[in-house]
């Protein structure tokens, strides 16, 4: 009985995997549609080894990145088409470009210049000048950098064959490596191919016109930019007209113009309320005794973040002093103060409510990324506009950058919060506020309290920024130092500065690192 079962046994196996190279290779005749048979049996090969088997292709290798984007490799073509591009930059310019051009220009305004210091010699001649000598220097001078700049232009024209060398070896080399590697990739998109029909696969008329036209538009424009930019002279600039430029910015400062008269009692109101509000830091902060300020703050990171982080905080605090910077120091933590305040009361609760309404974040996430990615200089602008110069302006500008962190970060808090969690408070009847305070924020606390921290720091990162609108502290000796190039107190005041900031960060976030 034995003897007869494996044959049949061996037989069905046989059939079996005929079956499935079968199955196989009509997914890849599907996939590949043009020139199908060799797909299968390159396919074949490289699906016997796991990782990158070479092989080559032929018509890949001639066709090199237009190949890629007719087969829907977008990110291989891509690649390849910045390296050929780079070689046949390089190949213009050796056969067609003029590589002294640059020096010849700087040896034509030399010689110009020479020739009207000749002039100046023979009048000076003429006239017995005391200041023949010192022309006649000059003259030599300008003769040897002329005969420099037509040395270095005649060594440039003498590379034009070793870019010719350099770009054909680059080309050839692109084409050889897209050779190797073409069917791999294409086997790689195969295997993605049979979980996802979605992916684009065989050869496309529109995917090589588009390829071949991306092709030419790159090689060939930056080719010619950089070989003969003179045949084309609307390579080198952009074409514009300035006068848009003028009109949208007169538009935009009619518009600034308009938005401050019209809102002048909303933004007195605000620069009242935040003036009023920093008076109060400064007065606890400036007022205060120092040794009652060091004590208090002391305790402060003792309780927060432990002995150690208290000591920190006293030496930190001693530096300040001893330094002088004491003074400016709290100042500078009221105006942090003052806008942190007022970036943290109202990041949270925006936070909260991009949590619980996706829609709402839609709209928010857009102004976010603005206002982070926007350089703080350019702050300054429309802050200077609506609120003028001075302290109050400075907060709104450290406002403005350092609420984002902090409304991120709640949200991204609130919406790790295991999901169980809230099922099992809703399922013992939490009513909403409840789920809210002793639910979501707890366990979203430490996500919360590492954006409010990082909230205080990126607003001590405007210190400086806004010293240049009149805001008073320890920005304005690095501001000082910086136009008087004194080194020595521009290092002493950012230390300053960096000793403000630790403390506070040692103090917000002290016990959450122990």
């Amino acid at each position: 009985m034995s003897e007869t079962n494996i044959p049949d046994t061996e037989i069905q196996a046989n059939s079996g995997a005929l079956e499935r190279q079968e199955q196989t290779d009509k997914l890849i005749h599907d996939f590949a549609k043009n020139n199908s048979p060799y797909y299968v049996q390159v396919f074949g090969k490289l699906s016997e080894a796991s990782g990158f088997r070479a092989s080559f292709n032929f018509f890949a290798a001639l066709f090199s990145p237009v190949w890629f984007g007719a087969r829907g490799l977008w990110s291989w073509f891509l690649v390849f088409l910045l390296i050929e591009s780079f070689g046949y930059i390089q190949l213009m310019r050796g056969l067609f470009g003029n590589l002294g051009q640059d020096q010849l220009e700087r040896a034509e305004a030399i010689r110009r210049t020479l020739a009207s210091r000749l002039e100046q010699i023979e009048e000076a001649k003429a006239a017995g000048s005391a200041s023949l000598a010192s022309l006649e220097r000059a003259t030599q001078s300008l003769q040897g950098a002329l005969n420099d700049a037509l040395a270095q232009a005649e060594a440039a024209s003498a590379d034009s064959f070793g870019l010719i060398v350099l770009g054909l070896v680059i080309v050839l080399g692109s084409k050889l490596l897209v050779a190797i590697s073409a069917n791999w990739a294409l086997e790689t998109r195969f295997t993605r191919w049979r979980s996802d029909n979605t992916l684009a696969h065989g050869l496309s008329a529109p995917r090589t016109l588009i390829a071949v036209v991306i092709f030419g538009m790159v090689a060939g424009l930056s080719a010619l930019r950089f070989s003969r930019p003179d045949l084309v002279p609307v390579l080198l600039d952009f074409p514009t007209d300035k006068n848009i430029r003028i009109g949208i910015a007169d538009s935009i400062k009619a518009w600034f113009d308009w938005a401050k008269t019209s809102g002048d009692d909303f933004f007195n109101s605000i620069t009242l309320g935040v003036r009023s509000l920093l008076d109060g830091l400064e007065i606890v902060f400036v007022g205060t005794p120092w040794p009652v300020t060091i004590l208090v703050v002391a305790i402060l990171a003792w309780l927060s973040g432990g002995a150690r982080v208290a000591i920190f905080t006293m030496a930190a605090l001693a530096y300040l002093g001893v330094l002088g910077f004491w003074e400016k120091a709290m100042t500078t933590i009221s105006l942090l103060g003052a806008a942190a305040m007022v970036s943290i009361t109202l990041g949270i609760p925006i936070g909260i409510a991009c949590a619980r309404k996706p829609r709402l974040f839609m709209i928010v996430r857009p102004v976010l990324d603005f206002m982070q990615s926007m350089p703080s200089f350019v702050y300054l602008i429309p802050v200077i506009a609506f609120f003028g110069a001075g302290k109050p302006a400075a907060i709104v500008a450290t406002l403005i950058f350092g609420s984002p962190p902090v409304i991120r970060l709640t949200v991204l808090g609130l919406q790790q919060v295991p999901h169980a969690a809230r099922e099992a408070a809703m399922a013992f009847g939490a009513t909403p506020a409840y789920l809210l305070f002793k639910v979501d924020l707890p366990l979203a606390s430490r996500t919360i309290m590492a954006g409010v921290n990082q909230t205080i720091l990126l607003s001590l990162a405007m210190v400086v920024v806004a010293s240049l609108i009149g805001a008073k502290g320890l920005g304005e000796d690095v501001l000082e130092a910086l136009q008087f190039a004194s080194e020595g107190q521009g290092i002493l005041a950012g230390l300053a500065i960096l000793f403000c900031a630790l403390i506070l960060d040692r103090i917000v976030a002290g016990k959450q690192r122990n």
